[in-house]
């Protein structure tokens, strides 16, 4: 049975419970949601166990407040099976007026409009990745994002034990919790296990509305090779055609929005600083996935395979880079984006924080 690790959310959930009546974690599935907010509930209700699935959903519709019945911190997972519970939980945190009250996850956002109120000042969101490495304990974290912001370093180095041939396996297992304790030939069908779960289930799932398979799996490709890039939209439909798909323009953008809201693609968007300048800086958005194995996966790319191409390595490389720095930045109140303007400048990544402090 494999242990828990901890995680970098871990604390920033438990000092959102302090000033919050309910909190929602948000991520992709596998990610360790449930296994994090466990770590904290006293009382559970999992909408998605076979054995009430039917009787919590009745439930939902006739009578929510029994469903939120049990010791707080309560845990409601997978809320967006019965999108009434949002409401039942900000009732419930106006009308007891305390907090720590609720942890709802979920990996996917409701179908629009079955949710009546946005839960703004009841509820609070967090966001939650698959693992660091530094949370995975592959990376030392000798060099903090905190620190380098408060500017506490004389000398900023540190040497990394990662060799040129774990990294390249690392890209392509990725941060699933469950994906550390499996074989390397297990953690890598493991990813493989997640794409044909969003090929043939989970895009319909969310929404109830039916999209092809075989129109999913060729833009899942096209999101892949384009990956960490400005690609158009007109690029993606092009790139669909040679993986043997097609896809209208209208078409394209319900699939991608489908796919955000899943949280299988995490968009990386431009930093603008506002600057006086007569510069143009570039807005769209660079296309990532939540996890950078999706990629591997959706190409059919293993660590031999980023090894014999150093250019594709690179790009996955630093998608990985990205995320993790998501990770660190979330818990120093902060967002990632990446700058390039119309001179050709240009930052992969720009760190900025709530405070107005930013690092490129």
């Amino acid at each position: 049975m494999s242990e828990y690790k901890k995680r970098i959310i871990d604390n920033i959930l438990r000092e959102t419970l302090e000033y919050s009546g309910a909190v929602l974690i948000e991520g992709p599935k596998w990610c360790g949601k449930t296994s994090t907010a466990s770590k904290i509930a006293k009382s559970i209700l999992d909408m998605h166990d076979p054995d009430y699935a039917e009787s919590n959903i009745q439930m939902a519709i006739t009578r929510p407040s029994e469903l939120l019945k049990g010791d707080k911190p309560r845990l409601i997972d997978e809320w967006q099976v019965a999108p009434v519970l949002w409401d039942a939980v900000r009732i419930s945190v106006d009308r007891e007026n305390k907090e720590g009250l609720y942890i709802l996850t979920g990996s996917s956002l409701p179908k629009d409009g079955k949710v009546m109120h946005s839960g703004a000042g009841r509820i609070s969101r967090l966001t939650m990745r698959t693992m660091s490495l530094y949370e995975s304990e592959d990376s030392n974290g000798e060099v903090s994002v905190k620190k380098l912001f408060e500017g506490g370093y004389d000398d900023i180095s540190s040497t990394s034990k990662l060799t040129f041939d774990r990294l390249a396996y690392l890209v392509c297992r990725g941060g699933w919790p469950k994906s550390l304790f499996l074989s390397e030939k297990g953690s890598l069908a493991k990813t493989k296990d997640y794409i044909e779960a969003i090929v043939n289930k989970e895009t319909f799932d969310y929404d109830g509305v039916k999209r092809d398979p075989k129109k999913i799996e060729p833009l899942l490709k096209s999101l892949a090779r384009n990956i960490g890039t400005e690609a158009s939209i007109k690029t993606i439909i092009g790139d669909i055609s040679t993986f043997g798909g097609s896809l209208s323009d209208e078409s394209a953008r319900d699939y991608i929005d489908a796919l955000k809201k899943i949280f299988v693609i995490e968009p990386l968007y431009a930093w603008n600083p506002k600057l006086r300048s007569k510069v143009a800086v570039r807005s769209t958005p660079r296309y990532h996935f939540t996890d950078q194995s999706i990629g591997t996966a959706a190409l059919g790319i293993n660590p031999n395979d980023l090894k014999k191409d150093i250019n594709t390595y690179g790009f996955y490389f630093e998608s990985m880079c990205i995320k993790d720095l998501r990770v660190y930045a979330q818990s120093n109140d902060g967002e990632v984006f990446y700058y390039r303007d119309s001179n050709g400048l240009e930052c992969d990544a720009v760190i900025h924080l709530r405070n107005g402090k930013w690092g490129a």
